[in-house]
């Protein structure tokens, strides 16, 4: 994991220096996340939440560029008793190929830092950080269209590698799942 995090900052690191064109934005959208639980019968169904934040694009070539964001993102599951809320700022690193104009398709890790935690139902929540890691790494893929007015859109899938709970006792693996839809703005 520590290979992959270096390697998305040393391109990130070499793109800034070669970059051609570079682009600041904002973009919000939707979150249908989830989490994964390894041995499990547990039927865990997922929450809607949302995401917002900052991004930059740097273009290497007319069909490449690297895009890092920095995001808040509300994420966490849920099943017929209690919601699970876990709150993070997020730092996706993502790898953009352009296509066709304004068509990318797009790829790239994310380390996730949990601000967060509540566990609860509608009524009571309690807080439930030191049950869970602080670090999360996962890896994005997805596709964005961009407009020539800088009005942008995407569909990602963020993979959850890590495991999030802090329960070193068991054997069990807790893992984040989040599909998003954005829309957002470069000037």
């Amino acid at each position: 994991m520590k290979k992959l995090l270096l390697t998305a900052a040393a391109v990130f690191a070499l793109t800034t220096v070669n970059a051609q064109d570079i682009t600041f934005g904002v973009k919000a959208g939707i979150n249908f996340a989830n989490t994964n639980v390894s041995d499990s019968d547990e039927n865990l169904e997922g929450i809607t939440s949302f995401h917002f934040g900052g991004v930059v694009e740097f273009s290497v070539s007319e069909t490449f560029s690297i895009q890092p964001e920095l995001l808040y993102s509300a994420q966490g599951t849920s099943d017929s008793e209690f919601k699970l809320n876990l709150d993070y700022i997020n730092l996706p690193i993502m790898a953009k190929y352009y296509v066709t104009e304004g068509l990318s398709l797009e790829a790239g890790p994310q380390i996730g830092f949990l601000i967060k935690a509540e566990a609860g139902t509608d009524d009571v929540s309690v807080d439930v950080k030191d049950d869970f890691k602080s670090i999360d790494f996962g890896f994005n893929f997805g596709t964005g269209y961009k407009l020539e007015s800088g009005l942008n859109f995407a569909a990602r899938y963020n993979l959850g590698l890590s495991d999030i709970s802090d329960d070193n006792e068991s054997n069990i693996k807790v893992k984040n799942s989040v599909f998003q839809l954005s829309v957002g703005y470069t000037f």
